[in-house]
């Protein structure tokens, strides 16, 4: 979470939270094994780093990569790794690697990640998962089922965000009950696009981009979406004017009113173009209590709603203290050979519930049935 704008010297998101002396409480290593991984993509966000692969006991970072030299020499400093690759699809091929960590352009997501479970590596992700495109998800998770014994996670930071743990704790343990209202909410004010790859951030249809949101639904109960409306509003910006971008986006902000697999209703908003406090947050509401801020209801609570402990190397970091929480997640994943917290159904029940909210918006709200996703 934060509140910095656009060209404020600080990427929204990117704030780094206060140092824990605690967060390191109680972590016992899981394995002496150290899992070789590469990096890919160190853009205006310097993103491949951001989330302490290179810090995490458990990780030797053998290989990194961008497409512009000078920028995979900063990646290949920060990662303190002398092996570089001027593309992903060259990194791939290195049998070193174990795993990867995709951080290229968004419109390559799907593409990338196919591409590295299809040369046998283990794929985590930056969000989201595939980028306004149904066939493009449908590929990605057929590409993850054919990958036996790969594991496949989004970093969704939201998903670590100390609130969101929470609730995730709480509706495991029965404590809130059938989610009956939730909702997610994801401001980021651009009056200016950030630079980005071919400027693909340039006019972006705000819910091709809905994970921060829709995480506070999919990430507390594991759910879906089944059906969704969803409403548009022009934008005064110039970038989100259709003639001036390549999506032909008029739209600044979508609100998505979206039918859950419960049974329930979630808000999801998404937006580029109001001022004010900005950031990922949200709430739930179910038949059994509340999380607004704190718990509140009837239901028995879990011991403890704190989150995980973390190496002692690895700090929280930025996106509300989760890129820590989301690289060992990753990790301790491959090390224990299970599902990942955010595998390719919950990747896709999230960013395609968007991709159809879009849709929606452009037809006026029309109500529009969600393409469904299963472990």
């Amino acid at each position: 979470m934060g509140t910095a704008l656009a060209g404020e010297g600080v990427i929204q998101g990117f704030e780094e939270e206060p140092a824990d002396p605690a967060a390191a409480e109680g972590w016992r290593p899981k394995s002496d094994r150290k899992i070789r991984v590469g990096l890919v993509g160190h853009g205006v966000c310097k993103f491949a780093a951001a989330f302490g692969f290179q810090d995490h006991p458990n990780v030797d970072v053998v290989a990194v990569s961008d497409l512009v030299p000078e920028r995979c020499a900063e990646l290949s400093a920060a990662a303190r790794c002398k092996t570089t690759y001027p593309s992903l699809e060259e990194l791939i091929k290195d049998g070193a690697v174990e795993a990867v960590f995709i951080a290229t352009d968004a419109p390559s997501h799907a593409r990338h990640a196919i591409l590295a479970l299809e040369h046998g590596k283990h794929v985590a992700c930056a969000v989201p998962a595939c980028f306004g495109s149904l066939k493009e998800a449908d590929e990605l998770f057929d590409a993850a089922k054919r990958a036996s014994g790969l594991k496949y996670m989004m970093f969704e930071t939201s998903y670590y965000h100390e609130d969101l743990h929470a609730m995730r704790q709480l509706y495991g343990a029965g404590a809130l009950g059938p989610l009956v209202y939730a909702e997610g909410e994801y401001y980021h004010y651009m009056p200016e696009p950030i630079d980005s790859y071919r400027d693909w951030r340039v006019g972006l249809p705000p819910q091709w981009y809905p994970t921060h949101a829709n995480a506070y639904y999919t990430g507390v109960s594991g759910g879906k979406f089944t059906e969704v409306s969803c409403l548009g509003m022009p934008s005064k910006l110039p970038h989100l004017q259709p003639g001036n971008n390549r999506y032909k986006n008029p739209f600044g902000t979508e609100i998505a009113l979206l039918r859950t697999g419960e049974g329930g209703t979630a808000r999801m908003a998404v937006s580029w173009d109001t001022p004010g406090a900005s950031g990922e947050m949200g709430r739930v509401r179910g038949q059994q209590g509340s999380f607004y801020g704190k718990y509140e209801g009837l239901g028995k609570e879990p011991t403890t709603t704190q989150r995980p402990p973390l190496p002692p190397t690895v700090a929280p970091g930025g996106h509300g203290g989760s890129h820590g929480y989301l690289t060992d997640e990753f990790v301790s994943a491959i090390l224990e050979d299970r599902t990942p917290l955010v595998d390719a159904a919950q990747a896709l029940n999230m960013t395609v519930a968007g991709i159809v909210a879009h849709q929606s918006a452009l037809k006026d709200g029309l109500l529009m049935k969600i393409p469904q996703f299963a472990a």
